[in-house]
């Protein structure tokens, strides 16, 4: 068993919080699947394993932003991202650009399929991660956290690096992030 330390000193036991949960999420791969683990909803799930490449920013110059990537269903079953979120804004929801007649307009979505052994990738002018009410702004060179939500992959955090405003591809240095559940 691991001793526990009591402290009055509750800044110093948020800090080491803080600090182990980053170290955490920053070492885990990127890698999300379950395998054969039962889903309440859905009965026995076959393996699925999903990979998250290359997640972007452009840098912000209003309230709102987008976040793009790209999701690489490895496995044998097709899979849904159903939900995102993210501590740097108030609103993070997955969204898509239909013309309308001349106009081009962004619509909300309630899932991206990923069938088995595709891929699929959320770009400008396509399918995006819209963040509204952006909590400070992205700034060229940053990164922040962003949380994926697949229906039978589960949840998964990365780090999204941001680009030059205007940018059409991904920021520089993307290997691509596994995490493994």
């Amino acid at each position: 068993s691991v001793p526990i330390y009591m402290t009055t000193d509750n800044h110093m036991i948020k800090t080491y919080l803080l600090a182990a949960s980053a170290a955490l999420l920053l070492s885990a791969p990127a890698l999300a699947g379950h395998h054969g683990h039962k889903s309440p909803e859905s009965g026995p799930v076959q393996a699925t394993k999903i990979m998250i490449k290359g997640p972007w920013a452009r840098a912000s110059i209003g309230r709102n932003g987008a976040a793009f990537l790209t999701i690489v269903n490895e496995g044998k079953t097709d899979d849904m991202l159903v939900r995102v979120g993210s501590a740097v804004a108030k609103r993070v929801r997955l969204h898509s650009h239909k013309m309308d007649g001349n106009i081009m307009r962004m619509r909300a979505l309630d899932h991206v399929r990923v069938p088995a052994g595709a891929t699929v990738t959320l770009k400008p002018g396509g399918h995006h991660v819209m963040l509204m009410g952006l909590t400070s702004k992205l700034k060229e060179g940053g990164a922040f956290l962003l949380t994926l939500e697949f229906r039978n992959a589960g949840r998964m955090q990365v780090t999204v690096k941001i680009g030059k405003m205007g940018a059409m591809g991904s920021a520089p240095d993307h290997s691509g992030q596994k995490m493994k559940h």
